[in-house]
């Protein structure tokens, strides 16, 4: 079972639609669509119509927009609504969702401008990095050169390897805590899983294999220490309940009373993530 409140719809539980819309969901970089979804292409909308499109989906319950950190625009629409009533709902929201959209190109461009990030403010783990590009030859890496600095050695002049550089020794740096408070929380609450994997993930803030393989997002090291416990339970619960039913949600309930609200902080997660991680 997964936990994919990443990037999360763009709703707030309980808001009618086609009423209003309520909240803004940034892309974190390719979504996975249900094998039901279809995607449609969504003409004459927008200034830019490559940024926009439908995608009629099984599981939707009723219309949304999603609006991603690359600036694209998604509306999600149940498979039996009209084409007309998702030109209606567009055309009420037109001007919501084009702000946002072009919000997102602006972050995404100057993420693109100012890689490296003078800092790594690593919430989950209370820290905070300083980077410094130190120059040399060869490919670039990243070396803990004293409390609070990295320092990027190497060659400078390909922006994808240094930031593949900074991702390789963050997600070595999250595995090593994650890895720690996964392994006591199991031990505390009773819980046992096979092992324990760190991906860079742009839909999932984790999941749990039927084989009790956990996987995380590298992300969770920008979310606050509580919100990560409750996700870290959250994945251990499916350890017994390979599903979402009342049994699952009193068997987190039982480790994380406040649950529903960490949840939902989860569910806008995203706006603690940088957006180089997904450029």
């Amino acid at each position: 079972m997964s936990y994919s409140k990443l990037p999360g719809p763009s709703l707030a539980p309980g808001v009618p639609l086609p009423d209003r819309v309520a909240k803004c969901a940034l892309e974190l970089g390719r979504e996975a669509h249900p094998p039901a979804a279809r995607q449609l292409p969504l003409p004459g909308i927008g200034d830019q119509t490559a940024d926009w499109s439908v995608r009629r989906s099984s599981r939707a319950r009723r219309l949304s927009a999603r609006v991603f950190h690359s600036g694209r625009v998604e509306i999600v629409a149940p498979l039996r609504v009209s084409q007309r009533r998702i030109a209606d709902f567009v055309a009420r929201h037109r001007e919501w969702i084009e702000r946002k959209s072009r919000e997102g190109r602006a972050r995404a461009n100057t993420a693109a401008a100012q890689f490296p990030p003078p800092q790594l403010v690593l919430a989950a783990f209370g820290e905070h990095w300083r980077l410094h590009l130190a120059g040399g030859k060869g490919a670039p890496r990243v070396v803990v050169r004293d409390t609070g600095l990295l320092a990027i050695t190497g060659d400078p002049g390909d922006p994808r390897r240094l930031r593949r550089a900074v991702l390789d020794w963050l997600t070595r740096h999250a595995q090593a805590h994650l890895g720690a408070r996964l392994a006591g929380i199991a031990a505390e609450a009773g819980f046992s899983y096979q092992r324990l994997q760190l991906r860079l993930q742009r839909t999932r803030w984790g999941s749990c294999s039927a084989r009790g393989t956990i996987s995380l997002n590298v992300c969770l090291a920008f979310q606050r220490p509580e919100v990560v416990r409750y996700l870290l339970i959250h994945e251990l619960a499916h350890t017994r309940h390979m599903n979402h039913s009342a049994r699952f949600w009193d068997c987190v309930a039982q480790h994380c009373p406040q649950w529903r609200t960490l949840d939902s902080e989860l569910l806008d997660g995203w706006r603690q993530v940088p957006p180089w991680m997904f450029p």
